[in-house]
């Protein structure tokens, strides 16, 4: 039998149909015994498999209710379409769904995924009065954040999670009192669950933070490791293993100046008393 073999890199079309194969062997089903799983034909998953077809929505919710995959392949159809995406984070994106461990480091405001859907509708709508995107996009972006979130928190797969954020994500008002106490609620919440840590940079560290951006690595089954950073036009997806051991030293560092999980938890709690004082 001819086995077409695609470069997972090579687009996030061929990323979406390497995982399709992958997650379908790992099943032990045959591409008829998938597509009867999801009302499809043996020859339009293979189609999707080899790249001769693109999914559509439909198609990715139902990759994922039969393979049990939680959103994965639905974030990796939102690569695909690149609408609402910032130039680079689609690439991003097909490496995310791969990761088995994911580490964070941010600045000014939560990260996406801890990110509740008020706090991220608040920074959307920032971006429309701003005039960087449209009222429909700006809805798309928080929809996409919100299915990453249920793949990276709660997915069958979901990676650990180390993420260090800033003590300038704490008081960063976004979205006004109540909209910022949800959301320091949320990542109280967060930070508790069994696969996540989180970790508080004071802003006493000053100027030995070793990292000047915000930067995400992640860690494959393999041990290969990709960073992502962003500027305010463009994401960049990083292979090179010199920049990557760089970046890895820095956050280790990052990660030695920060408070301990436990300290974390009561800055942030402190945080939070602080706005319930305003009332």
């Amino acid at each position: 039998m001819n086995r077409k073999e695609l470069d997972p890199q090579s687009s996030p079309a061929a990323a979406f149909g390497a995982q399709l194969r992958s997650s379908r062997e790992t099943q032990g089903w045959i591409q008829d015994q998938l597509a009867e799983r999801m009302g499809y034909s043996g020859t339009h998953v293979s189609a999707v498999e080899t790249c001769r077809k693109s999914p559509t929505e439909k198609f990715a919710q139902r990759a994922d209710a039969a393979l049990g995959t939680g959103a994965t392949f639905q974030v990796m159809w939102q690569a695909i379409r690149k609408v609402v995406l910032l130039e680079g984070f689609p690439e991003y994106l097909q490496e995310e769904v791969r990761a088995t461990r994911l580490r964070t480091f941010e600045l000014g405001v939560v990260p996406g995924v801890f990110q509740t859907p008020r706090y991220a509708e608040a920074l959307a709508a920032a971006d429309v009065e701003r005039g960087v995107i449209g009222t429909d996009l700006a809805a798309e972006r928080v929809a996409l954040l919100r299915t990453r979130q249920k793949r990276l928190l709660t997915g069958q797969n979901a990676p650990l999670i180390y993420a260090v954020l800033d003590e300038s994500c704490l008081r960063r008002r976004v979205g006004g009192r109540d909209v910022m106490a949800e959301q320091l609620d949320a990542l109280l919440r967060h930070a508790q669950a069994p696969r996540v840590t989180v970790q508080i940079v004071p802003f006493s560290l000053g100027d030995l933070r070793p990292l000047l951006l915000p930067v995400v690595l992640l860690s494959m089954r393999d041990r290969t490791v990709v960073g992502y950073t962003e500027s305010a036009s463009r994401g960049y997806l990083e292979r090179d293993e010199d920049l990557i051991h760089t970046w890895e030293r820095a956050y280790d560092h990052l990660q030695a100046g920060a408070l301990s999980p436990s300290a974390s938890l009561q800055a942030i709690g402190t945080a939070r008393k602080e706005l319930e004082h305003e009332r």
